[in-house]
């Protein structure tokens, strides 16, 4: 680990989904020299798709600077590709980003903001045409669990977020680390990025 504490912000929005956030903030909570945050248009509770809110620290405006940056997916990512000032919020924590992920259809808004222009990139299977809709001059990659184009990490749908940040930690910690870490909180690690049983299923019953 770097002797450089880093800064992750997680953004929130309406209608975000729980464990698209949560589930990777676990992980992440455990790696040392890192602190974390919640984001959103405005501080304060923010709904979630299942209902339960969870409280935001900082509004875009007043967000510190950002090592690492998180886009959940969720139901509230439909509306949040039509929003200029989120985008362009987006874009620019991207740009100065080391490090940038998203859970599920949160690959959409990363699209619609235009920062995987030229990266590969997946999304959630049930929704995948729509989010390859929000950015087509990204390579989606539509059987992958999780996909890694140099600073950018995407994730398939929800569960697959922790997958995707147990490898970002092993990256940074090594793999000792980070298979400590799964097997602390009890969690079966799917490790391959490549295995993705969902896509399959998905187009099986589309």
């Amino acid at each position: 680990m770097s002797e450089n504490v880093r800064t992750l912000g997680v953004l929130l929005f309406d209608k975000f989904e729980l464990l698209d956030v949560f589930g990777p903030l676990e992980m992440f909570g455990y790696v040392p020299d890192l602190t974390l945050h919640l984001i959103s248009e405005r501080a304060g509770a923010v709904h979630s798709t299942q209902g339960p809110s969870a409280v935001a620290e900082f509004s875009l405006t007043e967000a510190p600077p950002l090592d690492v940056l998180l886009v959940p997916g969720g139901v509230g990512t439909r509306a949040g590709v039509r929003d200029p000032s989120l985008l362009a919020w987006i874009a620019e924590r991207s740009a100065e980003a080391d490090c940038v992920m998203s859970v599920c259809t949160g690959s959409a808004l990363l699209a619609r903001a235009g920062v995987l222009d030229g990266h590969r990139a997946t999304s959630n299977k049930v929704a995948f045409e729509w989010v390859r809709e929000q950015g087509p001059r990204v390579e989606w990659v539509e059987t992958a669990r999780w996909v890694q184009d140099g600073r950018f990490v995407t994730s398939s749908g929800v569960a697959a977020g922790i997958d995707m940040s147990l490898a970002v930690i092993e990256q940074w910690a090594g793999p000792e680390f980070a298979t400590r870490l799964a097997h602390q909180v009890e969690y079966v690690w799917q490790k391959d990025p490549d295995l993705d049983p969902f896509s399959r299923a998905h187009r099986a019953t589309d």
